[in-house]
């Protein structure tokens, strides 16, 4: 029993010192050399900090929408709706979602719509949508806001952030970025 008791103590202490104190000392120095030293990435905008990297709730017309979020956007309860494609509240919430969006977006048919403007995202705090969905919602902000559609054609090209070396993932947008770069118009 002494020779499986000792090395067991001594395998404990090890991880504990590695695990609690070598570890995390090197996850800390690698966050201090990440833009933000660990703390998120910041946008400081007319006196307010936001973190571009958490998905925001954005519901008025004179803006792009987001992702919805089964958490409402708090980054403390990151998660999903749990709900499988075939629940029934799952599916009914998604068809509120869709009669709400054909509503704000009268000149959009249903098969317009992408699934990521109807559906939350398994963390709910998605900051991006494709450039498809960024689309489709430019005839309603231009309508609120009185601008050309034109003119925010090219806001989302500028906006829109290309695959990682041109190779891996999609095009797609920050939406806060992009409703910030709305408000400068």
């Amino acid at each position: 029993m002494k020779n499986n008791l000792i090395p067991a103590i001594r395998l404990t202490l090890v991880c504990l010192v590695f695990f609690c104190g070598l570890y995390t000392l090197a996850v800390w120095a690698v966050a201090q050399l990440s833009p933000g030293q660990g703390k998120g990435l910041v946008i400081t905008e007319n006196g307010k900090n936001y973190h571009f990297n958490v998905g925001q709730s954005f519901t008025s017309d004179q803006y792009f929408w987001s992702r919805p979020s089964a958490v409402a956007y708090d980054a403390a309860a990151s998660g999903g709706s749990n709900y499988g494609p075939t629940n029934p509240d799952h599916l009914a919430e998604v068809q509120q979602r869709i009669n709400h969006f054909l509503e704000h977006n009268p000149s959009i048919d249903k098969s317009e719509i992408p699934s990521e403007l109807v559906t939350a995202s398994g963390s709910g705090l998605d900051p991006h949508i494709s450039v498809q969905a960024a689309l489709v919602q430019v005839k309603r902000i231009a309508r609120a806001r009185g601008l050309t559609e034109n003119s925010l054609l090219q806001l989302v090209e500028k906006h829109t952030e290309k695959p990682l070396l041109g190779l891996f993932g999609t095009e797609r947008i920050n939406v806060l970025k992009l409703n910030l770069g709305l408000d400068k118009l």
